[in-house]
């Protein structure tokens, strides 16, 4: 029987991981089959405090995760197939073996979808990307595009503003999905051109690597034409991990768990924190402080149970 297992070692669960072993609760975190989850695919990060010259994403995920290991916290690349609620513990199946835990910690994040075409995984990260909070600044006084047409790609565009020089919005629809508030400020804005009914059909990345223009294709007319961007911005949603709690924990319409006070979802000992609950923020440093509420949390619950 463990104390704590965590699920997940994004920002999230590594935070958790450190509480809960300085708290001495020796976690076991479960990393699955991407550690680090989408830091480890971020090349500089300039907004996490402390990092006055900003700091490479993957080196952030090996500090945090040496920082909980120097604490007592235990790693397995295990992967979360299987989840069941019983009484006052808690039963977990990672890869072909049941694991048992008095306090669960989720922390398996959101994966962003992305539009599945030739070069993406490469160009994530060398002007491909799914957040305009983390990666905007990276981008001053060139062309860039967002793809997307609801909020979330309506607020990126109006972000973007600050820094690139051009937004093109590209939309396969003829009108935006998104609140008529954000939708006339999008068209209101003299650096944002809307491209409607149109689509993506390739990324044309440089001779180093880097994206420097897309391929578009008009669903209409299906003419087709080249559109130089010094970066990608897909806004198009984002999908939770959480398919294998599914229906066993509360989530919303679109599967994000819901959290009630801080940390605690409606299972006792089970606790949430990361992107996994949050629709809203999605940054490094909002995952990094429910993680360590989630841990607090995780320890004031096992201090009330009896000894194992």
């Amino acid at each position: 029987m463990e104390k704590v297992i965590i699920v997940g070692s994004g920002c999230a669960g590594l935070t958790a991981a450190i509480y809960a072993a300085r708290a001495n609760l020796k976690p076991l975190v479960l990393e699955g089959r991407q550690p680090g989850g989408q830091l480890s695919t971020t090349t500089m990060v300039e907004n996490f405090p402390g990092f006055a010259d900003g700091i490479d994403g993957p080196q952030l995920i090996m500090n945090m995760h040496a920082q909980a290991e120097r604490f007592g916290a235990r790693f397995s690349y295990s992967e979360v197939t299987g989840f069941e609620p019983a009484g006052n513990h808690i039963r977990l199946k990672a890869d072909d073996e049941w694991l048992e835990t008095q306090a669960l910690i989720i922390a398996s994040g959101a994966a962003a979808r992305w539009l599945g075409l030739e070069n993406e995984e490469k160009l994530v990260g060398h002007g491909l990307t799914s957040c305009a909070t983390c990666d905007g600044a990276f981008y001053r006084n060139v062309p860039v595009c967002v793809i997307g047409g609801g909020d979330s790609a309506a607020e990126e565009a109006i972000f973007l503003t600050r820094f690139a020089s051009k937004v093109y919005l590209i939309h396969r629809r003829d009108k935006l999905r998104a609140s008529k508030i954000m939708a006339d400020r999008v068209l209101a804005h003299e650096k944002i051109e809307p491209i409607w009914n149109t689509v993506v059909t390739k990324y044309v990345p440089d001779e180093k690597g880097e994206m420097a223009a897309v391929m578009l294709r008009n669903i209409e007319s299906h003419e087709e034409r080249e559109l130089e961007v010094a970066c990608v911005f897909v806004a198009i949603g984002h999908d939770p991990n959480t398919q294998v709690f599914s229906g066993k924990l509360e989530t919303d319409p679109d599967g994000y768990l819901l959290v009630r006070h801080l940390a605690e979802s409606k299972h006792p000992g089970v606790f949430i924190a990361g992107d996994v609950a949050d629709r809203v923020y999605k940054q490094a440093i909002t995952a990094a402080g429910s993680g360590c509420a989630a841990a607090i949390e995780a320890e004031k619950y096992l201090s009330g149970l009896p000894p194992a």
